[in-house]
Formats: structure tokens, C-alpha cells, sequence
């Protein structure tokens, strides 16, 4: 099969195009004809992208992307919740071989049926983000009706189902944003925007209920003083896993798939309560281009690579 792939720890310049082993599922796994991945630059300092989940170093070669749409090709022992011929989105395993690729296989438990109003390549950037900002809001703070939010990086690929996902929850919605997207995340739902190159948001916020962090470093660290008593805060920055408080570590989040959620979040889209924003759609064997744009942030969403029509 056709993949992009990394044969050394390296950065985006040194993904190469080439042909790699279909792969087969295993029990309780679904083999999936990819349609499209989304991008994340983030991954190439993540941990399981260069590490098995034993700390042992990955064995080469490496296939990027954990987020996917496309339609199942063959299912593995046990699967009885899909057919070959559907529809579907998910993730698949941090220490494996992600998407990139004409094939990738993921566990059944991590897959959905993609949203009906959306094509493949709009599908493929919402798992990661909609997940993270589903756990993170509606799980981790309990986010619930009145409640006054704060969401930092309101704008980006999980900003944008973060201001969503708190407004149809029927929260109070506070947002920061760079001057060129107020209007836009005023769209999104939120209620207040704080331009974050102008206005220090501590002194126009306080007393809030839940503090939802997309950015992390001096964002995160001025963000405690402004949660009421018994507020709650939740951190997606990288690095907060690892940071010297105890309070950041406890704050830290890390996504996990999840079909059934993802099942609503589907739910949600179709429904009209959810909008999807793709920045760009490259052809798969123009991912280094593809990245190349991604690491030039300012965008609205994320950006697919198209990996079959």
C-alpha cells in the first residue's frame, strides 16, 4: 500500500513517500480503507510517536496521523458492530502506525460512523478534537447550564468545538482570541471574546466556573486566579503531564478514544449543533507540504490529507 512515513526520528522534512505492508486486524480490530487524516505538527513530539507503550524505542518505519475517516475493508475476531462497506471515523492506537496510509487498522471500540452531512475529509479532523474538547469540558470540569467558561485558543482545532460543545451545553461562553477571529468565535457561540494580544484576561474575567486551556505557558499559569472557589480548570497544553505543579499535572488531559462519544458528537453534526472547519486539503503525497502550512498556525480547524477519493 501507498503510505508517508518516517524511517528516523526526524521532523516533517524527512517524511517519505513510498509503498509499505498492508496491515491486518487483529481480535476486536477493524481494517479501514483510508479516505482522509487530518495533520497535527504537534505529533512529532509526542512521546508514543517514537516510543511502544513498554518505553522501548518504535521499530521503524513510522506512520503518522491517529485520527481518520474512510470505510471498513475487513473486520477481526469478534467485531459484530460494523460492516464491511461502512462509513466510519475514529482513532486508532497512540503507539502504532497511524493513518497516513492507504490502509490502518483500529479497534473497534474507537470507531463510529462518520457524520452524515460531513464528506471524508471534513470526518477526518474531528476525532482528536472533538473528543479532547468533549472530555475535557463535559467530562473532566462537569461543565452544565449557567456556568460561566473560559476558553483559551477559542479559534484553533479544539477551541472551536470547546466553544460549541459549552454553549449547547447551555454555558455561559468566555473566549480569547487573536483580534482576526473575535467575529468568528462570536459566531461559534461565545458570549464574550477577549482579544489576547490587547486585553490581559484576568483583569475583565473572574469567577468563572471551569477554565478550559488550549495554549498552556504564561496563559495557563495566570488562568488559576480568575476560577471561583471550587472552580475547575483543564489543561490539553503539551507538557502539562510532565510540569513541576502538582495542580497542572492534576489539571492535564489527555484525549482517549472513545466510539461511543463519538457516536454523539456524529449525532450532534447531523443535528446542526456542531460545524466543522477544515483549513486545507492536501493530497496525501504532499505531506510535507501539508505540515509545512499547518506549522504556520493562524488557521480556522485543522488540515486533512486526502488519501483516496
Amino acid at each position: 500500500m501507498k503510505a508517508v512515513y518516517l524511517n528516523q526520528k526526524a521532523g516533517p522534512d524527512s517524511l517519505v513517500w513510498g509503498d509499505l505492508p498492508r496491515p491486518a486486524p487483529g481480535g476486536g480490530e477493524v481494517l479501514v480503507r483510508v479516505k482522509a487524516t487530518a495533520v497535527t505538527p504537534t505529533e512529532f513530539q509526542w512521546y508514543p510517536t517514537f516510543n511502544l507503550s513498554t518505553g522501548e524505542p518504535r521499530p521503524f518505519p513510522v506512520v503518522l496521523s491517529h485520527e481518520f475517516s474512510g470505510v471498513v475493508e475487513a473486520l477481526g475476531p469478534g467485531v459484530g458492530d460494523f460492516k464491511v462497506g461502512d462509513a466510519v471515523f475514529g482513532l486508532n492506537d497512540w503507539f502504532a502506525n497511524g493513518a497516513q496510509a492507504e490502509f490502518c487498522v483500529a479497534p473497534a471500540l474507537a470507531l463510529a460512523l462518520k457524520p452524515r452531512l460531513l464528506n471524508y475529509a471534513q470526518s477526518a479532523v474531528v476525532p482528536i478534537s472533538a473528543l479532547t474538547a468533549w472530555q475535557g469540558l463535559l467530562c473532566k470540569a462537569n461543565v452544565h447550564r449557567d456556568q460561566r467558561v473560559l476558553i483559551h485558543g477559542a479559534a484553533g482545532g479544539v477551541g472551536v468545538f470547546a466553544v460549541q460543545l459549552a454553549r449547547w451545553r447551555g454555558a455561559h461562553v468566555i473566549a480569547t482570541a487573536s483580534a482576526a477571529n473575535l467575529d468568528f468565535v462570536r459566531m461559534l457561540g461565545a458570549e464574550q471574546v477577549i482579544d489576547y494580544r490587547t486585553t490581559r484576561f484576568e483583569d475583565v474575567v473572574n469567577e468563572v466556573d471551569a477554565v478550559f486551556d488550549t495554549v498552556g505557558g504564561e496563559t495557563l499559569d495566570r488562568s488559576w486566579r480568575v476560577l471561583k472557589p471550587g472552580g475547575k480548570l483543564v489543561t490539553v497544553a503539551a507538557g502539562g503531564a510532565q510540569a513541576d505543579k502538582q495542580r497542572v499535572r492534576d489539571a492535564f488531559m489527555l484525549v482517549r478514544a472513545d466510539g461511543c462519544q463519538l457516536r454523539q458528537v456524529a449525532g450532534l453534526i447531523d443535528a446542526g449543533e456542531l460545524r466543522v472547519f477544515v483549513e486545507g486539503v492536501y493530497p496525501l503525497d504532499r505531506a510535507r507540504e501539508a505540515y509545512a502550512r499547518a506549522q504556520q498556525g493562524k488557521m480556522r480547524g485543522k488540515i486533512a490529507l486526502q488519501v483516496a477519493e
